[in-house]
């Protein structure tokens, strides 16, 4: 069981992860307000010019400007990343919860289905579903991905609650199943929906961009930050910015994301 001090701990570090959200999705509103340059704009500075007071994340190897491009990325990225996520949500959080309340058997059975899919890299479900369909289904194919742990997760916790005493007692006054549902269902959604939300969004964000750096995800001139990090492996050791700032904005998401999640006990960031 947690201390206080560490649940006071979580607490302050989910403040400042949904603070952070926040901030990236104000920027990512306002991108075509605070970018210096229009999207994929060539030759707005020299090639490949070091970061200066000009150019603050310097350009890239077309001479764009990687403060506008990396804020552009980000946009993609948030963009597909929420999508994703929010599938993920309800075919995978949703779904669990529901199949959890079904007659033992069946939700045994789903159970150990969707378990099965669990146990697999979520990345390499979503190669394979691209393969099987098309790039333009990058988002989609994440959050399917990612729904199965989702599922897990959201089944394994509604079971769980279902044998705490108060949840026996309601059964054994005769309220019935559909009510139970409904409040079960009500209490899941107060206490996790945000944590689950944010968990699938660092996890799809980390599926996307993995995809894209690999050449199954974004499609130009609509880059994301993977795609402007696989274009910069070229330049890097001579231009380290076209990298650096695309990866420090990635990690930047997936780190507020996991922080806005929290951690549950015993749980590995």
């Amino acid at each position: 069981m947690l201390t206080p001090e560490l649940t006071r701990l979580r607490r302050i570090l989910a403040a400042a992860g949904w603070s952070g959200l926040g901030l990236i999705a104000i920027a990512v509103m306002l991108a075509d307000f605070l970018a210096r340059a229009p999207l994929g704009a060539a030759h707005t500075g020299p090639v490949l010019a070091a970061p200066s007071e000009a150019f603050p994340f310097g350009t890239d190897l077309l001479g764009r400007d990687m403060f506008s491009e990396t804020l552009y990325g980000l946009s993609t990225t948030v963009a597909q990343a929420g999508e994703a996520a929010v599938l993920a949500l309800l075919a995978g959080g949703l779904l669990g919860f529901v199949c959890a309340h079904l007659p033992r058997p069946a939700g045994n059975v789903l159970r150990w289905a969707i378990g099965a899919f669990a146990a697999i890299p979520a990345l390499l479900l979503a190669l394979a579903m691209v393969a099987l369909t098309a790039r333009g289904y990058a988002g989609l194919a994440a959050g399917l991905a990612a729904a199965p742990l989702a599922f897990v997760r959201a089944f394994d916790r509604a079971r769980a609650a279902g044998r705490l005493g108060h949840a026996e007692y309601a059964r054994a006054t005769g309220i019935s199943a559909s009510a139970l549902l409904n409040r079960d269902l009500a209490y899941e959604f107060r206490d996790t929906l945000l944590p689950t939300l944010a968990r699938a969004l660092a996890a799809v964000a980390i599926i996307l961009s993995t995809m894209s750096f690999l050449g199954f995800g974004a499609l130009p001139p609509h880059r994301d930050l993977g795609l402007m990090i696989a274009a910069a492996r070229t330049s890097y050791l001579e231009a380290w910015w076209t990298v650096a700032f695309p990866a420090l904005a990635l990690m930047l998401l997936i780190l507020l994301a996991r922080l806005a999640a929290g951690l549950d006990e015993g749980e590995r960031p």
